[in-house]
């Protein structure tokens, strides 16, 4: 097992560098130059300059927000070093990821670690209460579909998951809030907190609730119908085993052949489902967060991207990179834990 996660772990390195530097490549032929405007900005607030002078204190300007920024050179694999932190400035320091520095927000002025914290901590606690709401329904309802296969229990849950899972998540938003938000008033329709309040301990995480009630209410249907179906299919397939007929000759009690054989046979093809999900907390759901006025890693992320605040998106895909390749490592794992035939030694 330690030399499986060691050569693992080393493959990801390399998988991360190899997409790090795709990443950065495609961003840098994106036609913004941050140096030229900033120099532009600064020289506009300059008065009583003549053309002359404008435009030598200009130059000069731009070439110190170039070398600020690591963009005083043409080759893109030397600013690509810089940005790793692999390769020297003009004066001969290093300023990359390396040394601590992942980008600095263009919008915010400020760090981007800074700037992403309270949106990281907003997207975590959403998606973990929407995450467990979702499989804490979902995979009991695809067992007692799997069991009571063809009745109308099953049926019907068909319909719904067909009807959910087909829905764009965009157009489900707009019904809840138009049924739960405008009709029967029971929800607000956007937002995170009463408007101008400032609570504090078991009053603050009330009012939270109560405005993160809708979009959790959301993101839990929009979940039913893959999951659902995904459990469902796989408890049927394995209700069919010959271990399973085996067990109940044996005269074993049904929840045992259930949830002791078959669900457990069930797990392989799930597991890579719901750790996905769990590792899935950290990326936001931006329609969710956009529909419902939600300041949480999915909005940052569409900002930037319209904003042309790279730092921010470089950091924040990377950072996704990291997570699914953990995610695999942690899937392969989980399967030798799950079923002792997998064997993730080799």
């Amino acid at each position: 097992m330690g030399k499986y996660i060691v050569k693992r772990v080393a493959y990801m390195l390399v998988v991360l560098i190899l997409l790090s530097f795709i990443m950065f490549m495609i961003y840098s032929m994106v036609p913004s130059n941050r140096a030229f405007t900033d120099a532009n900005s600064e020289i506009k607030t300059m008065k009583n300059l003549s053309p002359e002078e404008r435009k030598t204190k200009f130059e000069e300007l731009y070439l110190q927000y170039q070398r600020k920024y690591g963009t005083d050179t043409d080759n893109k694999v030397v600013r690509y070093l810089r940005w790793v932190g692999l390769a020297p400035l003009y004066d001969g320091s290093y300023d990359g990821i390396l040394q601590g520095n992942l980008g600095w927000s263009y919008d915010y002025q400020q760090p981007v670690v800074e700037m992403v914290k309270t949106p990281m901590w907003v997207t975590i606690r959403l998606n973990i209460f929407a995450t467990i709401l979702a499989l804490g329904i979902t995979i009991p309802l695809g067992i007692r579909c799997a069991v009571k296969r063809g009745s109308v229990l099953d049926q019907g849950m068909q319909v719904v998951t067909i009807v959910g899972y087909s829905l764009p998540t965009f157009l489900i938003s707009i019904l809840f809030i138009w049924v739960f938000a405008t009709r029967l008033g029971w929800f607000p329709p956007s937002g995170m907190k009463t408007p101008g309040s400032n609570f504090t301990g078991l009053k603050y995480w009330t009012d939270y609730m109560y405005y993160m009630a809708l979009p959790l209410i959301t993101m839990t249907f929009c979940s039913l119908g893959g999951m659902t179906r995904y459990v469902r299919a796989s408890m049927i397939e394995s209700l069919s085993l010959d271990c399973i007929r085996t067990a109940r000759a044996k005269g074993l009690r049904e929840k045992v052949v259930i949830y002791s054989h078959a669900w457990r046979n069930a797990l392989i093809p799930i597991v890579t489902l719901v750790v996905g999900w769990f590792l899935g907390i950290f990326a936001g759901s931006i329609v969710i967060e956009q529909m419902f006025a939600i300041n949480g890693m999915g909005k940052i992320m569409i900002n930037a991207l319209r904003s042309s605040d790279f730092d921010v998106v470089l950091l924040m895909q990377m950072f996704y990179v990291a997570m699914s390749l953990l995610g695999n490592l942690i899937i392969d794992i989980v399967y030798g834990f799950v079923d002792p035939r997998v064997r993730v030694s080799k």
